[in-house]
């Protein structure tokens, strides 16, 4: 089995989370450190994809960030659970698998805590009942991912009306917190999706800290 690396980050603000993100592809794709799974919440902030448009900004009070994942438009703030995977594939035909497999990660983990999250034959992401529970949008760069999932755990949903989420109106945005009737342990959630990527991908999860993930040697 395969080992990769999981780091925390708690709350860090998108540009930094940005920039370590691109850092870790070029490691990646050199072979000097394994896959690694960022977990992370952010600063309210909206961010538009390739094919976003500052049309989809409806409230732009809120920092706005143009970025090369897929995509339109969506919120990340407080509450929501956003992982960046660092993931070399095998073969860039694998595009499409490594998105279900993403959904899913975050399927397996929400039914965990009892919410009956699915896909939506139609289009990407992980969803409740018609409502949309988690966000995917990747990019890759020399055969590496990054960018990734939003997933609403607890989530101040009204934010979702200063935007087009992914094109939809506001209302068709859920959470874990909205379908259970209660806030969810931001905690035992990561710990669930942890577990949920072992499965998926196959492999052995090492949790480590940012600063030991930057001081692993160059090969």
């Amino acid at each position: 089995m395969n080992e990769a690396i999981v780091v925390d980050l708690g709350s860090i603000e998108y540009r930094a989370a940005w920039d370590l993100q691109h850092r870790l592809v070029e490691r990646r794709a050199a072979e000097e450190i394994p896959d690694t799974l960022l977990l992370l919440e952010h600063p309210h902030v909206i961010t538009l994809g390739r094919r976003g448009t500052r049309e989809d900004v409806l409230d732009p009070s809120i920092p706005v960030v143009e970025v090369e994942r897929g995509g339109e438009a969506t919120y990340h703030g407080p509450g929501q659970l956003v992982g960046y995977p660092i993931v070399k594939l095998a073969d860039r035909l694998d595009v499409k698998k490594y998105v279900r497999d993403i959904e899913d990660v975050l399927i397996g983990a929400s039914r965990a805590f009892g919410v009956p999250a699915d896909r939506d034959p139609r289009q990407s992401g992980v969803w409740v009942h018609g409502r949309k529970l988690g966000s995917i949008g990747i990019a890759i760069h020399k055969n590496v991912t990054y960018h990734g999932f939003a997933h609403n755990v607890n989530t101040d949903l009204t934010y979702f009306e200063k935007i087009r989420p992914c094109g939809f109106e506001a209302s068709i945005m859920t959470s874990m917190a909205r379908e259970l009737g209660a806030p969810v342990s931001m905690a035992e959630f990561k710990d669930a999706v942890v577990h949920a990527f072992e499965d998926v991908f196959a492999t052995q999860m090492r949790s480590v800290e940012k600063a030991d993930l930057l001081a692993i040697p160059q090969s």
